[in-house]
C-alpha cells in the first residue's frame, strides 16, 4: 500500500531528505531538534513508503503516556484517520491498534516487554527513541537491548535516537552514528529572575508570580510546578482570581480528556493558565502560550537506601530543562519567562539531567538482563554504565528474594519479572497470594513506596499504625489529603491483583511476615541484654528509640532503616511472630580457620540469613559438606584468601578487552566477583588439596580458570 505522506511547514521538514537518504545504507542515526520542530509527529510518517520497511512496523518510544496518546492521535489526523488505524498506541492498561497498524507509539515499559517476548523484534524495522535526552532508565535499558539485538541477530534493525538537548557527540561516538540537526523555529524569550524561592511556600509564591505575569503580558501562561500537590494548591489560590481566565491542570494522573483540554485553546475564548509538571517540557504542544512561569523544581526518581526502593523526590531542575521550559514561551512569537530563582543560583545548576541509571534502584534492570540470559551486564553497550555498587546491591536483593540463583534467573524470578512493579514488591505480592493476604499486601506496598504520611512522634515506627490510618481514610470517603496518593497507589495494586478493597481489622503479625518477604535481609532479632538493639539477617545492627513500643519485641520486620553509620536507626517496622519464620530457617555449614591451630573448623548452623539460631560442631564432615563449606568461605573472603597474581589480573583485563571487541563471542565472566560467586564450579575439584588456609594461596588461578575457557575463545585474547 502506498501512503500519502503529509507535507508541512514544520521546521523538521527541511531535514527529511537527509534522514531518508541516511537510512538507505545505514541502520543508526541521531536527530537533534528543539521542541516544536515536529520531529515526533512528522519523522515517523516519512518512513511509511520506504522499501526497507518490508511490511514490518515502526515503534516510537515515548517516555510518558499522555505524549504517546497525543502523538499517535496527531499523526493519525495528519493521515486523515483515527488513532488505531495506520498509527496506533500501546500504553499501560490501554491499547489502540489494528491489523493495519504500521506505526505503534508505546511507552517505555511496553517496549521492554516486547523485547522480552521477541528479543529479535522480527516484526519491527525501526525503533525511534523520542526525547532521549531525558535519560530515563527504561530508555537506556531499551536502547542497550535494541543494540544487542542489532549487533547479534538483527543487523537490519534500524534505530533513530531523537533528542532536544544532551551531549550528542558522546552519544554519537558510543553508537558510531551520524548526527543530523534541525534548527527549529524559536522566537526570542525575555528572561526574568524573581529571586530565591522557599520550597515550603511554593504554591503561594507561584500564584503571586502568575498574577504579575497575567497583568504584564498577553496570551496564555504555562506554569511549571514539581508535582500534583503543588499544582492543586496553586490552582486553589488562582481560581476566580484572574479576570476572563480559565485555570487548567496538567499531570500524568489526570483523565485524558482533562489533559487534552489543557493542551487546546479554550472553547469559550478565555485566556488560559496551565499548571503543569515536567510532562509539558518537550513532546506536547500547548497552543497559545506566550508566557512561562518556571518554579525551578521537578520530580526525579532516586534510590532511597532507607526503604530499599526508588521514589520520586523534588529537586532543582538542570540548565537544559530550564532552557526547554523557557523555550515554550517562544513558539508563536516573542515571549517571556519568569524563573523563580536568582541569576546567581542559575550558575550553580547542573548542565544536564543526571542519568536515572546512576541514581535509581537497579534490581529491575538486573532482573531484566538475567531474563535475557545476560549475567554480566557490562558486556552490553551502555551510554552510561550502571554503577558497580548499585549493581552489586541489586544482585544481593534479587538473591535474597529468590529471583536469582548464582546470577541466573529462577522460575520464581520469572514470575516476579512478569509483574509491573519493583521486584521486592512483586515478591511480596506473590507470597501474599499463597497466604491469601493480597489486600493487606497492597496496602503495605503503597505505604512503603510513598513518603511516610505520619511522623514518628505521633505514630512511632510501627507500619501497622499507617495501615490503620489508611483504612480510616477510606472509611471516611477519602477526607484529608495525607493518604490520597497512597490510596491511589494501593488502588493500582488492587487492580493489578484483581481484588476488592478491605477496610476491616488485620493481623499485625501478618504484616510482619509480608514485610519479611519484601525485606528478608531485614528480619531482625533483639540482641540479649542490649535494650532496643537488633541484629538484622544481613549481619548489620540497628536500633529503635527506647520509647518506641516495638523496642520491646523479640522479632521485627524492618522496611525503612538508616544504616549509613555504625548501628542503624529504624524508621518503619512491624512486629513478627517467630513461628511464622519456619520457612526462612536454613541449615548452613559454617567453616572458619582456627588462627592458632590453622585447622578448618566446621559447624552445622540453623540460620535466618546471618542470624544464628543454633550451632552444632561437625566432627567428621563429608567431602561434599567440606567442599561446600570451603566454597562458602571463598565466596565471602576470597579476595583475601586467594592469590591474585599480577599475571592473572593482566589476563582478566585481556579477557575483558576481548569481550568488548568480540560481542558475539560467548565469553564466560572472569571478573573477580563472578569467579568468587561461581567458585563451586572451579574450586570443588581441588577441595581435597585444601587442608589449611595457606593452601588456598598456592592455587594457580591462571592455570585453573584458563583451562576452563574453550581454545577458540582463548585465541581471541591478546
Amino acid at each position: 500500500m502506498k501512503y500519502t505522506i503529509p507535507t508541512t511547514t514544520l521546521p523538521v521538514q527541511e531535514i527529511v531528505p537527509q534522514v531518508i537518504n541516511h537510512f538507505q545504507d545505514n541502520t543508526t542515526l541521531i536527530v537533534k531538534a528543539p521542541p516544536g520542530a515536529g520531529k515526533s509527529t512528522l519523522l515517523p510518517l516519512t518512513f511509511l513508503n520506504e522499501s526497507w520497511l518490508e511490511g514490518k512496523k515502526i515503534i516510537v518510544l515515548e517516555p510518558r503516556r499522555l505524549a504517546a496518546k497525543t502523538i499517535a492521535t496527531r499523526m493519525s489526523q495528519l493521515l486523515g484517520e483515527q488513532a488505531g488505524e495506520t498509527v496506533g498506541y500501546r500504553i499501560r492498561f490501554e491499547t489502540k491498534i489494528s491489523d493495519k497498524t504500521r506505526i505503534e507509539v508505546v511507552t517505555e515499559g511496553i517496549l521492554t516487554r516486547m523485547l522480552q517476548t521477541d528479543n529479535t523484534l522480527k516484526d519491527v524495522a525501526l525503533v525511534i527513541f523520542d526525547e532521549f535526552h531525558e535519560r530515563s532508565i527504561h530508555a537506556d535499558v531499551a536502547l542497550a537491548l535494541c543494540r544487542e539485538a542489532q549487533l547479534t541477530k538483527r543487523n537490519d534493525l534500524r534505530l533513530l535516537i531523537m533528542s532536544a538537548t544532551m551531549d550528542l557527540p558522546e552519544l554519537s561516538a558510543k553508537l558510531k552514528a551520524k548526527i543530523i540537526e534541525s534548527e527549529g523555529r524559536q522566537y526570542p524569550v525575555e528572561i526574568h529572575y524573581t529571586g530565591v524561592t522557599d520550597m515550603h511556600l511554593l504554591p503561594e509564591l507561584t500564584a503571586r508570580v502568575v498574577s504579575k505575569a497575567s497583568k504584564d503580558n498577553k496570551g496564555d501562561i504555562l506554569v511549571f510546578l514539581p508535582g500534583q500537590a503543588e499544582i492543586n494548591a496553586c490552582r486553589d489560590l488562582l481560581d476566580n482570581k484572574l479576570s476572563n481566565t480559565v485555570v487548567h491542570t496538567l499531570y500524568g494522573q489526570l483523565p485524558f480528556a482533562q489533559q487534552q483540554a489543557a493542551l487546546l485553546p479554550d472553547q469559550t475564548g478565555k485566556r488560559k493558565v496551565v499548571l503543569a509538571t515536567s510532562i509539558a517540557e518537550t513532546s506536547l504542544t500547548i497552543e497559545g502560550v506566550t508566557t512561562v512561569v518556571d518554579s525551578g523544581f521537578g520530580k526525579r526518581s532516586k534510590f532511597d537506601p532507607q526503604s530499599g526502593l526508588s521514589r520520586l523526590e523534588t529537586v532543582n531542575i538542570s540548565v537544559d530543562a530550564a532552557d526547554q521550559r523557557a523555550g515554550r514561551a517562544g513558539r508563536l512569537s516573542a515571549g517571556t519567562c519568569y524563573r523563580m530563582w536568582s541569576k546567581a543560583q542559575h550558575e550553580t545548576l547542573q548542565k544536564h539531567h543526571q542519568p536515572e541509571i546512576e541514581i535509581t534502584d537497579l534490581s529491575s534492570l538486573v532482573l531484566e538482563m538475567a531474563v535475557w540470559g545476560i549475567s554480566n551486564i557490562y558486556n552490553m553497550v551502555w551510554l552510561t554504565p550502571p554503577p558497580q555498587s548499585h549493581v552489586k546491591q541489586a544482585k544481593e536483593t534479587l538473591h535474597y528474594i529468590d529471583a536469582l540463583d548464582r546470577n541466573k534467573v529462577t522460575a520464581h524470578g520469572k514470575k516476579i519479572h512478569q509483574l509491573p512493579c519493583n521486584p521486592r514488591i512483586a515478591h511480596m505480592l506473590l507470597m501474599a497470594e499463597k497466604l491469601e493476604q493480597e489486600a493487606l499486601a497492597t496496602d503495605i506496598a503503597a505505604i512503603i513506596e510513598e513518603k511516610d504520611p505520619l511522623t514518628i512522634k505521633e505514630a512511632g515506627v510501627d507500619i501497622n499504625e499507617r495501615i490503620k490510618a489508611l483504612r480510616r481514610f477510606r472509611r471516611n470517603d477519602g477526607k484529608g489529603r495525607a493518604f490520597g496518593l497512597i490510596e491511589r497507589v494501593a488502588r493500582s495494586y488492587r487492580d493489578l491483583m484483581e481484588i476488592e478493597v478491605e477496610n476491616e481489622g488485620f493481623d499485625s503479625f501478618m504484616t510482619g511476615l509480608l514485610l519479611a518477604h519484601a525485606y528478608p535481609e531485614r528480619v531482625a532479632f533483639a540482641r540479649p541484654g542490649n535494650q532496643s538493639q537488633f541484629q538484622l539477617a544481613n549481619g548489620t545492627y540497628a536500633q529503635f528509640s527506647h520509647k518506641d513500643s516495638l523496642s520491646r519485641e523479640s522479632w521485627v520486620s524492618v522496611s525503612h532503616i538508616d544504616a549509613r553509620e555504625g548501628t542503624g536507626k529504624i524508621f518503619m517496622a512491624s512486629p513478627l511472630n517467630p513461628k511464622d519464620l519456619k520457612g526462612m530457617v536454613k541449615t548452613a555449614v559454617s567453616v572458619h580457620w582456627d588462627l592458632i591451630s590453622n585447622d578448618l573448623i566446621v559447624h552445622t548452623e540453623l540460620r535466618i540469613g546471618k542470624i544464628v539460631l543454633k550451632s552444632f560442631p561437625m566432627d567428621d564432615p563429608t567431602d561434599e559438606e567440606r567442599s561446600r563449606a570451603l566454597c562458602d568461605v571463598v565466596k565471602k573472603d576470597g579476595r583475601e584468601l586467594l592469590h591474585f597474581t599480577p599475571e592473572f589480573e593482566q589476563w582478566q583485563a585481556a579477557m575483558f578487552r576481548a569481550q568488548q571487541q568480540h560481542p558475539l563471542a560467548q565469553f564466560p565472566d572472569v571478573d573477580t566477583e563472578s569467579l568468587l560467586l561461581t567458585c563451586d564450579d572451579w574450586l570443588t575439584p581441588f577441595a581435597d588439596e585444601i587442608e589449611e588456609k595457606d593452601d588456598l594461596k598456592k592455587l594457580d588461578l591462571l592455570q585453573i580458570i584458563s583451562a576452563r575457557i574453550p581454545k577458540e575463545l582463548l585465541k581471541l585474547v591478546d
